[in-house]
């Protein structure tokens, strides 16, 4: 599943190639996403507008032309790409806007469970509105993370996985930054001291940049926007390492449930 630094990755991608450029055409072939594309409100405000900006917010990215913002999350497998107009579609290419330079924007999802939806106002459309502090902006601390923790007695994984607490920290970084941190995965949130947050605030930060600087994980179902692979799944700590000797003490990581997900993480560096 792309995580924030995939989705960032593709912000940075494709930006430079959709930018002030006039919109010709949308091609919806599959409308069945997440939710219903809404492909009308897509045509009739797309075509003949262009894109002024492209931000990101949390896992979201949004697009903002004159009339209105597309929003669209990648889910568990989509992916934006540039293609030119020769370039022929294949079976889970579902969306292309197409530029009048012949260049098209593709957005390509086997599972179908992103989204591509139109709003006139994304700060306060419903997918947004509720969502926490990025945790690369002045917002995020460990203070943040310490306040919202108290009397909680849900896992700190959940905890830092919930948007409501902290945008865009998934199930790889959250496993990552726990590690880097000292901290079990299943310890309960509100016993996690001070000082432990404000570590896990930094590695996350710290994890991130460094992700994004390298092009993400790239997981089986993601390619960069620009076509390019990242190589950070080589650097992994934990995730992905079930069994495997602890890269910091030698001894083997192991693996847990916490709700649906499995966790990886090292019995003697964890606390």
């Amino acid at each position: 599943m792309p995580e924030l630094p995939e989705v960032e990755t593709t912000l940075r991608g494709i930006e430079p190639h959709i930018l002030n450029k006039k919109i010709t055409s949308v091609t919806v072939r599959n409308p069945s996403l997440r939710w219903p594309v809404p492909e009308n409100s897509l045509k009739t405000n797309l075509i003949n507008n262009s894109f002024l900006s492209i931000k990101r917010r949390g896992k979201y990215l949004i697009l903002e032309s004159l009339k209105g913002f597309v929003l669209i999350h990648l889910g568990m497998s989509g992916c934006l790409r540039i293609f030119n107009n020769k370039s022929a579609h294949e079976k889970h290419d579902h969306i292309d806007i197409n530029f009048d330079d012949n260049s098209i924007l593709r957005y390509t999802d086997p599972r179908r469970f992103g989204s591509f939806l139109w709003t006139k106002e994304p700060g306060s459309h419903v997918l947004i509105n509720k969502l926490g502090p990025e945790p690369l902006g002045n917002k995020f601390s460990g203070a943040h993370l310490f306040e919202k923790s108290r009397k909680k007695k849900m896992p700190v994984k959940n905890f830092i996985m919930d948007s409501k607490i902290v945008v865009g920290v998934g199930n790889i970084y959250a496993s990552e930054a726990l590690f880097l941190a000292g901290i079990r995965p299943k310890k309960y949130a509100g016993r996690v001291t001070h000082n432990q947050y404000e570590s896990l605030a930094i590695e996350i930060r710290n994890l991130l940049n460094k992700s994004i600087e390298k092009g993400g994980t790239t997981l089986r179902d993601f390619v960069g926007g620009d076509n390019k692979p990242g190589y950070f799944k080589q650097e992994l700590n934990v995730y992905g390492r079930s069994g495997q000797e602890c890269k910091v003490c030698e001894s083997i990581l192991k693996n847990l449930k916490i709700g649906q997900r499995g966790s990886v993480y090292c019995p003697k560096c964890q606390k």
